[in-house]
C-alpha cells in the first residue's frame, strides 16, 4: 500500500520534546514535566572542560578532522573521508535527498515524518510504502534502521542488495541509522559506505543525550561526501560541538557501559508498562513502542499529571515511551498509569 503525494514544503510536523506545546495543552499540569516523548538518552554524556577558545574562535580545521576520524572509528566507516559532519542530521536530510535529480521518492513507512518533507524540499514527488522492495523502483529510497517508532530492523544484506539495484539505475538509498547506537550494530551498512548507492545518516545527540548540541553525520562514498561537505561550507559545526563530539566519540568505555545501562532500563520500563496492561511490541532501548486502543486516553491522563508520552496522528493506537532518567521518574510514571487504570476500572 502506498500513500502518494507531495508533502507541503512548509509543513510543520508534530514532534516529541516540545514542553511549550505540552504546557499549552495541559496548563494545570504539575511541574516539573517528565518528558518521555523523545528517544533521547536521559543520561547525557558529561561534557566537561571545553576550552574558552572554542567559543571565541572560528572552528579549527584540525579539530574537524579529528572529529571525522572519531566518527569513522565509532561508526565503522571505511575512513574519515567517508564522513561529513553537520549541525544535526536534520539539515542533512534535504541535502542528501538532492544528490539525485528530482524524481520519485519512496519512503518505507510508518517512520520519521521529516523524511517526507525533506524529499519534497529536494523536488521529489513522494510515496510512502510498507514494502521494502518497492523502494528499489524509486529514484530516492528512504528507510530508518532501526525504525522509529516501532524498532523494526532491516537486515544488512537486504539493504546492500537494494542499494546495488538502485545504484545500477542511478538511484540512491538513504539509510537513517539514528538509533543504531542501541541497535544490532552488525546490521549497519556504514562499513560498506564506499560501495556506493547509499548514504547513511547517524545522529549524535540521541545516544549521547546532547540533542541541543546539534551534531550529526552523513556516511557514504568519499566523492559523494565531499559534495555534501562543500555544500555545508566551512565552520558548519561549531567549536563547542567539535570538542564535545570528539570527547564523546573517543570515549569507547562510556559508550559500552551506556549501552548496557540503557538495555537494563528499557527492560525495567517494559515490566512497568506490562503491569498496567501495556505490552511492548517494539522499539529500541531508547524508546518502547506500544499498541493500544487507549493510546489517546493514556496521553491525556498522563499529560494532566505532567508526563508527556508520544502519540501519532497517523496511527491512533500507537504510543511511544522514552526512558525515565531515575527511579523517582519510573515511580511517577507507575503511579500515573496506576491512577488511570483505577479510574478506568471504576468508570465514569
Amino acid at each position: 500500500m502506498t500513500r502518494p503525494g507531495r508533502a507541503p514544503l512548509d509543513e510543520v510536523t508534530d514532534h516529541g520534546g516540545s514542553l511549550s506545546r505540552a504546557a499549552r495543552l495541559f496548563p494545570d499540569a504539575p511541574l516539573p514535566w517528565l518528558d518521555l516523548s523523545t528517544g533521547i538518552n536521559p543520561h547525557s554524556y558529561p561534557v566537561e572542560g571545553i576550552p574558552a577558545s572554542a567559543f571565541r574562535r572560528l572552528p579549527e580545521e584540525s579539530r574537524l578532522r579529528q572529529l571525522l576520524a572519531a566518527a569513522a572509528s565509532t561508526y565503522r566507516a571505511p575512513s574519515p573521508e567517508n564522513v561529513a559532519a553537520a549541525p544535526g542530521t536534520q539539515i542533512l536530510l534535504p541535502l542528501v535527498a538532492a544528490l539525485v535529480p528530482p524524481g520519485r521518492a519512496a519512503i518505507l513507512s510508518p517512520t520519521y515524518a521529516e523524511h517526507r518533507r525533506a524529499a519534497a524540499i529536494a523536488g521529489h514527488s513522494v510515496v510512502e510504502t510498507g514494502d521494502l522492495e518497492a523502494l528499489g523502483d524509486a529514484d530516492l529510497g528512504v528507510l530508518v534502521n532501526p525504525n522509529n517508532p516501532d524498532g523494526r530492523v532491516m537486515r544488512r544484506e537486504a539493504l546492500l542488495g537494494l542499494a546495488a539495484r538502485m545504484r545500477a539505475r542511478g538511484g540512491l538509498l538513504v539509510v537513517d541509522e539514528a538509533f543504531m547506537d542501541v541497535g544490532p550494530e552488525d546490521q549497519s551498512v556504514a562499513p560498506d559506505a564506499e560501495a556506493g548507492g547509499f548514504v547513511v545518516l547517524r545522529s549524535f545527540g540521541k545516544f549521547y543525550g546532547l540533542a541541543g548540541l546539534r551534531l550529526g553525520f552523513a556516511i557514504g562514498p568519499a566523492a559523494v561526501l565531499a559534495r555534501i561537505a562543500a555544500q555545508l561550507g566551512p565552520w558548519a559545526v561549531s567549536g563547542p560541538a567539535l570538542e564535545a563530539g570528539i570527547a564523546a566519540l573517543e570515549d569507547s568505555g562510556w559508550r559500552a557501559a551506556m549501552q548496557v545501562r540503557l538495555a537494563a532500563e528499557a527492560a525495567r520500563l517494559d515490566a512497568l508498562l506490562g503491569r498496567h496492561g501495556l505490552d511492548v511490541s517494539g522499539g529500541t532501548s531508547l524508546y518502547r513502542f506500544v499498541r493500544t486502543p487507549h493510546a489517546g486516553a493514556i496521553v491525556e491522563a498522563l499529560g494532566r499529571r505532567g508526563i508527556i508520552a508520544r502519540a501519532f496522528a497517523r496511527d491512533e493506537q500507537a504510543l511511544r515511551f522514552g526512558l525515565p532518567a531515575f527511579p523517582p521518574e519510573f515511580d511517577r510514571l507507575d503511579n500515573a498509569l496506576g491512577s488511570w487504570c483505577d479510574r478506568r476500572s471504576v468508570g465514569p
